[in-house]
């Protein structure tokens, strides 16, 4: 996608951003002054792909299509990626971008996204980021350039208000029902939403989804659950309970490193408002919570940019 208004000279040194979460890759071209020339979307990217044959293969057909698009536009002179799941691995990573983009790997910096959304955000050491997308974490970097962390260990561990949480939580309280009254589904709205979406009411339409999906996947069904929390009781106290865990990232922060505002970003948490309601009922009172529609690949293709500079 790309905005006519803003017109690139060709000689422009552009900025590539990539924030790369389990179910949508976004990136962005900056331009002088940080200003955004171009930006796209791709399928779910994570680092925790590169562990099978497979996985990797997923991670260079997405390159290939993200780059292929980036060029389009105009050659980057760096690249600054946020990777959900990024543990350091960043060799392989540079090098099949790099190769796509024509760049060497050196150009090419990559980095957990959360680090990325955080200072999209804050400046270090200004606040505290609870993201909640396919999982959820708790984030501050401090003045030191330090990262500190709460949760974010994986959605098998925890991931408590993330969409695959919700997800799990929802099928969780299905077939718990299931198991003491067969048939109690047919009078749930959530259970109706959610058997649509993976395909039936048997229990191998859920087995296979949950166990056989990519967690990003499964993190999508958490739309189905929040579209019927006017209409069910059961699918609002799971967003309600959502909320409550996302409370707790923050307050662990706030009780490490003491009072910040602090600002809550990510698709599941924008999926109904009773989430964000219960998160700030949650938190202490002299806590100032935002909800911020955070652009990570903007904040990332101008730390890319800044980069070329430094």
């Amino acid at each position: 996608m790309h905005d006519p208004e803003q017109q690139q000279d060709s000689t422009e040194a552009l900025g590539l951003g990539i924030d790369a979460g389990g179910t949508q890759t976004r990136w962005a071209l900056a331009g002088a002054g940080g200003r955004i020339v171009a930006e796209g979307t791709a399928g779910g990217l994570s680092a925790l792909q590169l562990g099978s044959g497979d996985g990797r293969e997923a991670v260079q057909a997405t390159f290939a299509v993200i780059a292929r698009e980036v060029l389009a536009h105009g050659r980057p002179v760096a690249v600054r990626a946020g990777l959900t799941g990024f543990g350091g691995e960043a060799e392989p990573l540079q090098r099949w971008l790099g190769e796509q983009l024509g760049l060497a790997p050196q150009a090419l910096v990559f980095s957990n996204d959360i680090e990325i959304a955080y200072l999209a955000s804050f400046r270090p050491g200004d606040g505290y980021l609870v993201y909640a997308g396919t999982g959820s974490i708790g984030a501050f970097i401090d003045a030191q350039g330090g990262f500190h962390r709460a949760g974010g260990r994986g959605v098998v561990l925890d991931d408590g208000g993330g969409g695959f949480w919700i997800a799990r939580e929802a099928l969780r309280h299905i077939w718990r029902l299931e198991d003491e009254r067969p048939g109690a589904w047919e009078s749930s709205p959530m259970a109706h939403a959610v058997f649509q979406h993976v395909g039936g009411s048997d229990w191998s339409f859920s087995r296979q989804f949950i166990y056989g999906r990519e967690r990003g996947e499964v993190g999508k069904l958490a739309i189905a659950v929040a579209a019927t929390a006017e209409r069910d009781p059961a699918a609002a106290a799971i967003l309600r309970e959502a909320g409550q865990e996302l409370a707790r990232l923050a307050t662990a922060l706030i009780g490490r490193f003491g009072p910040r505002p602090v600002a809550l970003a990510g698709r599941a948490a924008e999926l109904h408002p009773a989430i964000v309601d219960t998160m700030r009922a949650a938190l202490p009172p002299d806590i100032t919570l935002s909800q911020t529609g955070v652009r990570a690949h903007y904040a990332a293709a101008r730390l890319a940019l800044g980069q070329c500079f430094s």
